[in-house]
């Protein structure tokens, strides 16, 4: 159990949170998560809200490998624009902001947004720890070598666990000290990483509870199940829901999924188990 101060809203956690990815970008990996008009995204959030869905997490910038870069002034139109719409047909859902811009971060939160989720962990926008320790909400803090336009010539570790956990322990301490309260933690498969390492840190995962922060597995539909499988996104949702279960044997406390139905199938199972 851990507590989340959502713009002075206490919420209390007492299972696994569920983020649903809405991605208002025409390029994302997965063809099925992309949002083009105000019909599509509300259709979107309606699902995910009568399917259980604990946080929407927007995103304007597609982060997959090799991803077309966009000005901030086009990510920001995006999600800003896409808060504000959900706010106005489903004011009382929360949402999360997928943003490595400390100004659209800033812009999300005053919109609604009570999360902000940086796949950068600060190291694209020197601002953004400071910004969003000012703004008083949680923080997701994701590893990554590079960008996501060099990520994947960047999988080199000696040690990828001591390398992770080091980072990681560098950056929350920052944070603290610049008196951020409420840090969860993303490893970042798929981000920088190859597929076996991506299982390698999946396996090892509960290792990261020594940073004492509620640790978020992002999988769902990545390249880490469709490649071995050699089958597409389109197709991945059984792998995906298998390795929920694995991921919540090695301590996720936050699932960031596509499919929020499965993903809530698999953690009332879960439930069942402990």
């Amino acid at each position: 159990m851990f507590t989340l101060n959502l713009n002075g809203e206490l919420l209390v956690v007492k299972k696994p949170l569920i983020f649903g990815i809405l991605n208002i970008t025409p390029d994302s990996f997965y063809s099925q998560s992309r949002y083009q008009n105000d019909k599509e995204i509300l259709t979107k959030v309606e699902e995910m809200i009568l399917a259980k869905v604990d946080f929407l997490d927007i995103g304007g910038y597609s982060t997959r490998p090799k991803a077309t870069h966009i000005s901030e002034e086009e990510e920001k139109k995006r999600v800003i624009d896409t808060i504000f719409l959900i706010r106005k047909h489903f004011p009382t859902i929360k949402i999360s902001v997928d943003t490595f811009r400390s100004s659209i971060a800033k812009a999300a939160v005053e919109a609604g947004a009570a999360i902000v989720n940086d796949i950068s962990g600060g190291n694209l926008d020197e601002k953004m720890f400071e910004t969003v320790s000012q703004l008083n909400v949680p923080y997701i803090l994701m590893h990554l070598k590079g960008t996501p336009q060099t990520m994947q010539s960047l999988t080199h570790y000696e040690n990828i666990i001591h390398e992770l956990i080091d980072y990681f322990q560098t950056k929350i301490n920052i944070l603290r000290a610049l008196g951020q309260k409420d840090i969860i933690i993303d490893i970042g498969f798929g981000f920088a990483k190859t597929v076996e390492q991506n299982y390698f840190l999946l396996k090892n995962m509960a290792l990261f509870e020594v940073l004492n922060c509620p640790i978020l597995a992002g999988i769902s539909r990545k390249s880490m199940i469709y490649k071995p499988l050699q089958i597409t996104p389109e197709e991945a949702l059984n792998g995906t829901s298998v390795l929920h279960w694995v991921a919540l044997q090695n301590h996720a406390s936050c699932l960031r999924v596509h499919d929020v139905k499965e993903a809530k199938q698999v953690i009332d199972l879960w439930e069942l188990m402990k």
